[in-house]
């Protein structure tokens, strides 16, 4: 990535904007690097988009490991559902993640479509 992160910021939160507006139920959205450096972000002031970075390029080395193991192929996205909502991270081509955080009342089905829009939307500004 040649640009600078204030340029893929003004790039990217739009997109992110657009995402979350789409629900109520999508509280936030993020796009990091795969080894977990915060590109852009749209959440509350509450998370801290680096250390969200950080758990995300986790789960997604142990999902490459356990897809790998197992011979399940190219390990496509993680979904973490809990009480109170879910984490969606989805593979933006081959450097960078989007994770998504919606409430328990979301149609995950829609989250999902509304993930790969993004993600193809962040794609076609070939920044990553």
């Amino acid at each position: 990535m040649t640009s600078t992160k204030q340029e893929l910021e003004q790039t990217f939160r739009p997109i992110l904007k657009r995402l979350n507006g789409f629900s109520n139920d999508i509280e936030a959205s993020a796009i990091m690097t795969r080894d977990g450096l915060s590109i852009a972000s749209v959440m509350n002031e509450n998370v801290n988009p680096d250390r969200l970075g950080a758990m995300c390029a986790s789960l997604l080395s142990l999902g490459d490991k356990t897809a790998s193991e197992l011979e399940r192929g190219k390990l496509k996205q993680v979904l973490i559902e809990c009480e109170s909502g879910s984490v969606l991270i989805v593979n933006i081509g081959k450097s960078a993640v989007l994770a998504i955080v919606a409430r328990a009342t979301s149609k995950i089905g829609m989250v999902f479509i509304e993930a790969k829009k993004a993600a193809n939307d962040i794609l076609e500004t070939k920044l990553i």
